[in-house]
Formats: C-alpha cells, structure tokens, sequence
C-alpha cells in the first residue's frame, strides 16, 4: 500500500503547455487519494485560426500515447484526463472509441472531461446547456456534436480563441464572467466550461451562487468523476454544487 495515495493512485495526464489543471487536481484530492502527472509534449505554437487549432489537437494526440506509457511505471489505479480537446472529437460514437483507446493503454479505469461532464450534466438532470471554451469554432464544433449526441439541446457556446496553449492560461476572470453573461439565460438549464487550461474550478462555483443553476468546470467534473468511479464519496466545498453535494 502506497503511504501516501493509501486511497487511490490517480495518474493525470495533461499538455506539456497547461499550468492549471495540475494545481487545480491538487486542490480538489481528497486525503488519502495522490496525482501523479505526466505531461504530453506538445510546442507552445501560435493557435491564431481553425487550422493551427487542429494542428495543435493533432500535437497532442501524437504524444498521448507516450505519456500514458511512463504513468504506467507508477502503478496507477486510475487514470485522469487533464486535457478535453480530444475526448469531445467526432461525437459520442468517436469519443467513446478514444476513451476505450486510453482505457486499453494504461489498463486501468480511465475519466475524460467529455463523459465526465456528460454524466455530471445528468446528475442535474439538465436538458438543456450551453457551454464555454478557450478554442475556436472548429472545436465549439465537436464538443456541440458530442453534447447533442448525448441528448442535449445546445442552446448557446462561445469561444474565447486563446492565442496559444499557455495563453489559455492567461485567461481572466472577466474573460471567463463576460461569456458566462453570454451563455446564461431563461432558456438553459445549465452552463458548462470546457478546456482543462482555463482557470474555472471557483468562478463556477461562485457563478452558481448568483445564477441559480449549475455551472459545470471541467477540471471539478473530471476529477469528481474520477473520485466516484473510485468509490470515494468524499465531499468538498468551495468548488461548486457537484463536488459538494453529489
């Protein structure tokens, strides 16, 4: 038994670029439970269109592999996604395979940001979202198919079109309260932040206190579903309805 992670194991897995999601994973483990990251070695490439978009998604898939490869040697128990991009790609018959994919290469129990928040979209029984991302439009595109393939009505989405991989991390708080004024509305009955690099963990929560619905982080969607797929029903306040009452 490990003596720290006597709990769980978590290998997370995240670009080489990203700066939040590994101090943001930290913040939400429960005692008992430890993250052990790998980063996926991608350039910090200007990301100024649609197609340096998908030339950065196509960076990050080449290296994935790899870096599933050296969590293993720590002997995980379960493997967390701390990069979205990819698990929403060609719906959720494509993301399903990408998941399976994963789940075969680290032989352990595998969370993604896709299902992860698909299922904390259910626990809320929402029907209708709209969501939020650092990207641009030819990825709104693929998280828009994957939440209709589930069975949701998209109602609104905006996307912020970061500048760069670190630059998603740059982001504000203004940033992140002008789209959330964007998305919010009578007609949605839930907001949703995709992009494991953009800070959201306590805007969201905070937003819901003010909004009167859930407002759904990625990075607390993830890790909560990783949590529960590992039997850990530990509460937490501070980040939102979902990690403190679900």
């Amino acid at each position: 038994m490990d003596h720290l992670g006597y709990r769980k194991k978590l290998g997370t897995l995240g670009p080489s670029t990203n700066t939040i999601v590994q101090p943001d994973f930290d913040d939400l483990r429960p005692v008992g439970v430890t993250n052990h990251y790998s980063r996926i070695a991608i350039p910090n490439n200007p990301v100024n269109d649609n197609e340096s978009f998908l030339k950065l998604v196509e960076n990050i898939n080449k290296a994935t592999l790899e870096a599933v490869d050296v969590l293993r040697s720590c002997e995980m128990d379960y493997m967390v996604m701390g990069m979205s991009a990819a698990t929403f790609w060609n719906g959720r018959e494509g993301a399903s395979k990408y998941l399976t994919m994963m789940k075969e290469r680290a032989q352990v129990g595998v969370s993604c940001g896709s299902f992860a928040t698909e299922a904390a979209l259910n626990v809320y029984k929402a029907k209708r979202i709209a969501f939020l991302s650092p990207y641009f439009e030819v990825a709104n595109k693929e998280v828009r198919r994957f939440y209709e393939d589930c069975g949701f009505t998209v109602v609104r989405d905006v996307c912020l079109q970061r500048p760069s991989p670190v630059q998603i991390a740059h982001s504000t708080d203004e940033m992140c309260r002008q789209a959330i004024r964007q998305l919010d509305g009578d007609d949605v009955d839930a907001i949703v932040q995709v992009g494991t690099n953009l800070s959201m963990i306590r805007l969201a929560a905070a937003a819901e206190l003010f909004l009167g619905k859930p407002v759904i982080a990625i990075n607390t969607a993830t890790y909560w579903h990783a949590l529960r797929a590992c039997g850990i029903q530990d509460k937490k306040a501070g980040y939102g309805s979902l990690l403190e009452h679900h």
